[in-house]
């Protein structure tokens, strides 16, 4: 039972331990310490059998062994074969995954060239050069953009179109326009503006669909109106529409308005587009400008007198004195107005989008409104003064407002700091120049400038034309025909003076102006009687100078009002004004009465009288001082227009010609005159002068009385002459008087016998006749023949040997000629020695002969 019991629980062969693929694959697993511990399992084993030590059975190790070197060998096998098999797979799978790519790459090929080749058909479909791939494709992005873009529209307007339909059937059926009411309660900008839009089109709708609400028919048909069925409708659409814009154009000023309190620019801007797109901006703009803090300070302030003092005033309408400038009111407004429109431009700039048209507004009120009105109470104040007044602050407020304009323009307004745009420029320039239009258009300015130049003229020569209309004048011949017609000018000129004067539209200050110029008192009842002094009636260039003065003054007055296109025109008046008034009137009457008083004397039994000359230097300096003016002012600014620049200078040629031609007359009739009063007084002498009978007559005697009244007339027409003329004309004419003397005393000395005793007289006269011409300014030629003179006194008192000496160094020509160029011909030397008392004797016949 033992052996039974214990036998049935152990085998003949102890069996080992057993093993999976798992303890071998284990990370652990170590082959010396799998060795050992199956060597330690055996031994423990045999050790707990008995006591009894039985040999090492290395068997059931060895079978084990066995076994599993057998079961490895086979896994190495089954191991190989499937690595063998991955292998291959493996190079299957990588030679079709290249071949995989190679098709995918042809592929990709293909399908960028394709599209390549789209893309350039649809941006160059005339075959043009392909572009880059990137242009190309922006292309593409922006085309497919803009008919996104397109689509886009075409849905908001299916949708605006449905909206529109949907309100038109509110309007139309119920009389609400509940929709829009509703966009608008829900603010904002966009919201105002598709309600201005959409308020528009339903009033082109109601026009058209409903043509009752507006008081006419729209084309019937049939009795059917053009797409409406129904001919009378329940609801006025026109009212409601009209209604429902005028409350949201009035809501949008109210919050325009409440914005630009608040300084509120970017709510104003908003306000601004939505009344734009509603209707114009008018309204918007003509809110922001009228109910402007300047135009309503303006408007309280528009009835203020002006400014200006009554002293001011009358420096105003003095001729004389330097104009004081701008008007004080207004050059307050235009001093206001350009800081208002420096800081409005920038609010102007930030409020509206469309600002340039904003501030073309706000200009064109501000300069027809506030400057206009300040502008024509000035000059209509002016006016009531004197036509000078009115020129001056014409003059000085165009200055001061076209200042102003430039300021503007330079400051740039929107666009500072950069200079204005060219619109705005542009505005300016026409708003500074309607200004001024009424006052300068066609030849309403320059009428004005000759106007009051005449009066100023007419008025300082008012004394000069009354003195020359009293003197006496030649009751006939060539002077008094050649004088007619500047006396007619003359008394056109008084006539003129004292119809202003006696004028019912003269203002006092005018008058007043015009007797102080004239030098004439108010209390002088009849001017036309008034006494004038010769000195009233001399030539003056201080007066001359007043005149250009005043004329210079209108010329720049004119260069700077009138255009410049009629400037020529304008100096060429100017001119026929200045040679006129100065030339004719003034100049040419004073050369007009020394002229006739010159040849009234040439034939005078009396000393003649040589007042007169002094009257031509200042005749000439006028002239001169005329002559420069023109010619460096006047024709000067007509060179634009050759036409009346050359028909200006034919014009100042003949003036000026003409002065000269009339001051060279009297100069001619005045040598005429010194000529025949010597002439006349050498007739005088007696022909027992140079035969006295005794040495004591001799002494009593420096001169015979003809040749000291001669001489003392001579040097008193020197002195005067000098006052005349000077320079080269004081030498030609003196040179010609002497040469003409000369030719007297030589013709006057070959008519008396002469004793020893008179020879010293006639020495006397002579030495006497060549130390008074001598003090002239001559020429060399003519001072040789003045010489000469003296020796004509030698040959009547030196012996029969001098004489003989002299005659050695005559001329051989004729006597003028030879005494001209200094020395004394053979004929002038036998006529003067055969004047000798001794002519007869021996010694003095052996001379004359031996000749």
């Amino acid at each position: 039972m033992e052996r039974s019991g214990s036998g049935g629980s152990r085998a003949l062969f102890p069996k080992g331990p057993s093993f999976t693929i798992d303890d071998f694959s284990s990370k652990d697993f170590i082959v010396r310490d799998f060795i050992d511990g199956l060597a330690e399992s055996a031994v423990s084993s045999n050790r707990r059998s008995g006591p009894a030590q039985q040999p090492f059975d290395p068997k059931p190790l060895i079978r084990t062994f066995e076994n599993a070197l057998q079961g490895l060998g086979n896994l190495s096998e089954e191991l190989q074969e499937k690595e063998s098999d991955l292998l291959s797979q493996a190079r299957r799978a990588e030679v079709q995954h290249d071949q995989t790519l190679d098709t995918l790459g042809s592929k990709l090929d293909q399908s960028i060239d394709q599209f390549e080749a789209l893309d350039l058909t649809l941006n160059n479909p005339n075959g043009n050069e392909r572009g880059s791939r990137g242009e190309a494709g922006g292309n593409i992005a922006v085309q497919i953009g803009e008919r996104l873009e397109e689509l886009d529209r075409k849905r908001r307007r299916a949708l605006d179109a449905n909206f529109l339909l949907q309100c038109w059937f509110q309007v139309s059926e119920t009389g609400e326009l509940t929709s829009l009411q509703d966009i608008q309660r829900q603010g904002g900008s966009e919201n105002k503006v598709r309600c201005a839009v959409i308020a528009h089109q339903l009033m082109r709708i109601s026009q058209r669909l409903d043509p009752a609400s507006w008081g006419h028919t729209n084309g019937f048909r049939n009795g059917i109106t053009n797409g409406d069925t129904q001919v009378e409708r329940r609801h006025n659409t026109r009212e409601i529409l009209e209604k429902f814009c005028e409350t949201l154009e009035q809501d949008l000023l109210k919050q325009f308005n409440n914005s630009y309190r608040k300084q509120n620019f970017d709510d104003m801007r908003e306000c601004a587009k939505v009344l734009h797109d509603f209707n114009g901006g008018a309204s918007v703009i003509a809110v922001f400008v009228n109910q402007h803090q300047f135009f309503i300070d303006r408007d309280q302030l528009i009835t203020d007198e002006v400014a200006m003092d009554g002293e001011t005033w009358d420096q105003l309408a003095d001729p004389d004195s330097e104009p004081p400038g701008v008007e004080p009111t207004l050059q307050s407004l235009v001093d206001e107005v350009k800081i208002i429109m420096q800081e409005e431009s920038f609010i102007i700039k930030r409020a509206f989008p469309y600002y340039e048209t904003v501030l073309i507004k706000f200009i064109q009120r501000v300069f027809q409104q506030s400057i206009q009105q300040r502008l024509e109470m000035v000059l209509e104040k002016a006016n009531t003064i004197s036509s000078l007044a009115f020129l001056r602050s014409l003059h000085a407020s165009r200055s001061y407002i076209g200042a102003l304009v430039e300021d503007l323009k330079s400051h740039g307004l929107t666009e500072h700091p950069e200079p204005c745009s060219s619109q705005i420029s542009q505005t300016l320039d026409q708003q500074m120049e309607e200004l001024f239009v009424p006052y300068i258009v066609g030849n309403s300015y320059i009428e004005r400038e000759k106007k009051s130049l005449e009066e100023l003229f007419n008025s300082l020569l008012f004394k000069y034309n009354i003195y020359h209309s009293r003197r006496k004048k030649a009751p006939t011949g060539f002077m008094a025909s050649l004088a007619q017609q500047t006396n007619q000018l003359m008394a056109s000129a008084k006539d003129a003076y004292l119809e202003r004067l006696d004028s019912s539209d003269l203002t006092a200050t005018q008058k007043a102006m015009m007797l102080r110029v004239a030098g004439v008192q108010e209390n002088d009842n009849n001017k036309n009687e008034i006494e004038v002094s010769e000195a009233e009636g001399v030539l003056s260039t201080t007066n001359a100078k007043r005149m250009l003065t005043w004329l210079a003054e209108s010329v720049r007055r004119t260069l700077e009002l009138g255009s410049q296109s009629d400037t020529p025109k304008d100096v060429a008046i100017l001119l026929n004004l200045l040679l006129t008034n100065m030339g004719r009137v003034y100049v040419e009457t004073a050369l007009e009465a020394a002229l006739e008083k010159a040849t009234s004397q040439e034939y005078v039994k009396t000393e003649p009288d040589l007042s007169y000359l002094p009257s031509i230097r200042p005749a000439v300096t006028i002239g001169s001082m005329m002559n420069r003016f023109i010619n460096t002012v006047l024709i000067r600014l007509a060179e634009s227009n050759t036409t009346v620049r050359r028909s200006m200078e034919a014009q100042a040629k003949m003036g000026i010609e003409s002065i000269e031609k009339k001051a060279g007359s009297i100069m001619k009739s005045t040598l005429d005159v010194i000529i025949n009063w010597v002439s006349k007084s050498l007739a005088q002498q007696k022909k027992l002068d140079f035969l006295p009978k005794d040495d004591l007559s001799i002494l009593e005697s420096l001169q015979t009385p003809p040749c000291d009244s001669i001489c003392k007339f001579l040097s008193k027409g020197t002195r005067l002459i000098s006052q005349a003329i000077d320079g080269t004309n004081l030498e030609v004419f003196s040179s010609e008087l002497a040469l003409a003397i000369q030719r007297l005393l030589f013709e006057h000395f070959k008519k008396f016998k002469v004793n020893a005793t008179g020879g010293l007289m006639v020495t006397k006269d002579i030495t006497k006749y060549a130390d008074t011409l001598k003090e002239w300014p001559l020429s060399k030629d003519v001072e040789a023949a003045v010489e000469l003179l003296t020796e004509i006194g030698y040959l009547f008192i030196i012996g029969p040997e001098a004489l003989r000496e002299r005659s050695r160094n005559l001329a051989t020509g004729s006597g003028s000629g030879s005494a001209a160029r200094g020395k004394l011909s053979k004929a002038d030397f036998k006529a003067f020695v055969q004047s000798r008392e001794d002519a007869r004797t021996v010694g003095v016949q052996s001379v004359l002969s031996s000749l």
